[in-house]
């Protein structure tokens, strides 16, 4: 539990220096900044301005850095909701409900609500992290690949969810996401589907080809239109609307709070992070719904629960590199080698040997929370001007900053490539009915089980018993085919209680 003398020491920490407090909003100016271009993102942030840190004390370093992780874990947002644009993994889920949103004229109202999921999740997450930072540590020692398996597997179960067309069209898109997913060196070291290419060792590179299947496509489609937003009274920005949005996200207390929760978790494990979490909490989410038919149309509640999950998993993620000095994900890493800048390794023993600086760097992410609030609530004013400017000088320019990025992100011409092939291969699908969710789910999830599914085989030597010696993965395949089976006992439950005409009309939409 929390040590109050460290905890004192390190409010003195932080109210005797202003140095923590004049780097704070920067960085999250940085971070929303990096966000929310195409193809950049906060750990691409993190790295640019890393040698500027070389000069700070250790604290005011972390804190820059961890202001710029939570300015751009909430700036990935912007683009979700304004272009569909997911510039990272992170904010996948975003786009289900939150463009859907802003073509129908909320986009202030979407950006509100997801400025104040974000800022609640983070929150929660480092108030888990002061009060669980040990045990949570011990926790993630606990997990195997069998573990990591069956998370992945629930992640790939989305594909089922998000279906709202063809149930054949949904899984041989997310089989199509799979098979291209494996492209590259296998976890066993085989070659496969390269061609012969070397610059497909490694596989498709993700974040292009995120940005070709959901932003560059829908740009394709969008040159038919004039505005992003049909209505000309909904173009302006509206400071009310997301203020209005900023309220609401806490009429769903709920999924504020499931969406946290699973962030705070699915962060902790070392290499999943917010790419799945955002994914997970979506389901969830849209699993326990009354009316799962208005998700992926505009319902707030599929903004909340993505960006909640996401930002929350920071905190997690935290966890991991405090407690143990293993990174999450790449920005911690880039903040692993903040730490190494300043010879101070993460670990049991840092923890215990400098409690005030660990709680100093919690307290300080918990202000940077307040702070984006009050920063974010005006770069969104900003951003939302986005939807005044033609589709004939917005299309060209998004995809000119996609291609860029793209370029960066691998370094080679591979990137923009991928990006170009997989845009051409998410518009042929949105025209003919496929969803493009999908494909984006077998691709990033579907390699992670396959590898985890293979180590736990070779841990296990093949017996099917091993598993009998793993609870922790025991309960989350429970918890999965729970998840599962709820809503089909759920929709029986309300056929049987229905009148026999209601049941009868059921059943012939369901043939038709």
């Amino acid at each position: 539990m929390i040590d109050f003398a460290a905890l004192a020491q390190a409010c003195s920490l932080l109210l005797s220096d202003w140095w923590p407090w004049i780097v704070v909003p920067p960085g999250l100016l940085i971070g929303l900044v990096f966000g929310a271009i195409p193809g950049l993102s906060a750990p691409i942030a993190m790295a640019v301005f890393l040698p500027l840190t070389m000069g700070m004390e250790f604290l005011p370093a972390i804190m820059f850095l961890t202001s710029v992780f939570t300015g751009g874990g909430f700036g990935g947002a912007v683009p979700a909701v304004l272009m569909n644009v997911p510039g990272t993994s992170a904010a996948v889920a975003t786009t289900f409900d939150g463009y859907p949103m802003a073509r129908q004229g909320h986009h202030s109202r979407a950006l509100g609500l997801a400025l104040a999921a974000s800022c609640f999740g983070a929150a929660l997450g480092y108030v888990l992290l002061l009060l669980l930072v040990d045990p949570i540590a011990e926790a993630v020692l606990l997990l195997g690949p069998l573990e990591m398996f069956a998370i992945a597997a629930w992640g790939l179960t989305l594909i089922a969810v998000l279906n709202e067309g063809s149930f054949a069209k949904g899984l041989l898109a997310g089989i199509l996401g799979v098979v291209i997913g494996m492209i590259g060196m296998s976890a066993r070291g085989d070659m496969r589907g390269t061609l012969g290419m070397l610059a497909l060792i490694d596989g498709i590179p993700r974040i292009p080809a995120l940005i070709g299947f959901f932003a560059a496509s829908e740009m394709f489609r969008l040159m038919r239109n004039d505005f992003l937003v049909a209505d000309a009274a909904h173009r302006r920005p509206q400071f009310g609307a997301i203020l209005r949005g900023l309220r609401e996200a806490f009429a769903y207390p709920g999924t504020l709070l499931r969406g946290s929760l699973i962030g705070v978790g699915i962060g902790a494990i070392p290499g999943v992070g917010a790419a799945v979490a955002n994914l997970l909490s979506y389901a969830e989410t849209k699993r326990r719904a009354p009316d799962p038919a208005r998700y992926g149309r505009g319902e707030p509640r599929g903004v909340v629960a993505s960006e909640s999950a996401n930002s929350s998993s920071e905190g997690g993620s935290m966890a991991t590199l405090l407690a143990l000095g293993i990174p999450g994900g790449s920005a911690t890493a880039v903040m692993l080698g903040a730490f190494a800048m300043h010879n101070v390794t993460g670990g049991p023993r840092f923890i215990t040997e400098n409690k005030d600086i660990v709680y100093a760097i919690i307290l300080g992410n918990l202000a940077q929370v307040v702070l984006l609030l009050g920063i974010g609530t005006v770069f969104l004013f900003g951003a939302a001007a986005l939807v005044r400017i033609p589709v004939r000088f917005l299309v060209p320019s998004v995809l000119v900053l996609a291609l860029l990025g793209c370029y960066s992100i691998t370094g080679t011409m591979v990137g923009p490539i991928t990006m170009v092939a997989c845009a051409g291969l998410g518009y042929w699908m949105r025209q003919n009915g496929y969803p493009v969710a999908a494909v984006v789910i077998g691709l990033l999830l579907g390699p992670a089980a396959e590898a985890e599914l293979l180590r736990s085989i070779q841990l296990s030597g093949g017996d099917p018993a091993f598993i009998l010696t793993r609870p922790i993965a025991m309960v989350i395949l429970l918890l999965l085919a729970a998840s599962l089976l709820y809503p089909l006992l759920r929709r029986r439950g309300s056929r049987a209680g229905a009148p026999p005409a209601a049941r009868r009309d059921e059943a012939r939409s369901e043939s038709a």
